[in-house]
């Protein structure tokens, strides 16, 4: 996990099949907040966010990514169970390797010593709202 008060690089692979994305669930318990974000993790030092990309997905679903394109560079600032975060996202467009991921219709897993779930979501119902997809810029590139 990153210290409090200082801005963490990470990289967030966008994966789609058709009107469908890939994300994982999150839960704000200080917000009561439900909200959905794409997956990847953090940057370490030493090592390019192509790697942390390819790394985290590995390391949370030991799935094998392809045709990674880079996209954009996001910053987000956000409030998360009370405290402020600060990130700089660095985002890829991305394919499975294996087509069973294609199939799955939820995907456990574990970050740290939390289990999280990873899913198949409308892209329609995160444009209207009824998914909330953070950072909600993230939209934009949908």
């Amino acid at each position: 996990m990153h210290k409090e008060g200082e801005i963490r690089v990470i990289a967030l692979g966008l994966i789609r099949d058709g009107n469908k994305i890939f994300v994982s669930e999150g839960y704000d318990p200080v917000k009561g907040d439900q909200f959905y974000r794409a997956m990847g993790g953090g940057v370490d030092f030493g090592e390019t966010s192509l790697e942390a990309l390819k790394r985290e997905f590995q390391e949370e679903i030991q799935a094998e990514l392809q045709n990674i394109r880079y996209v954009a560079c996001l910053e987000n600032i956000f409030t998360f169970n009370g405290k402020q975060g600060h990130e700089i996202i660095q985002l890829y467009e991305c394919d499975f390797v294996e087509p069973k991921y294609y199939q799955l219709q939820r995907q456990e897993f574990t970050e740290g010593e939390r289990k999280k779930l990873a899913v198949w979501v409308d892209i329609n119902d995160c444009k209207s709202g009824k998914f909330r997809l953070v950072p909600e810029t993230f939209l934009n590139y949908l």
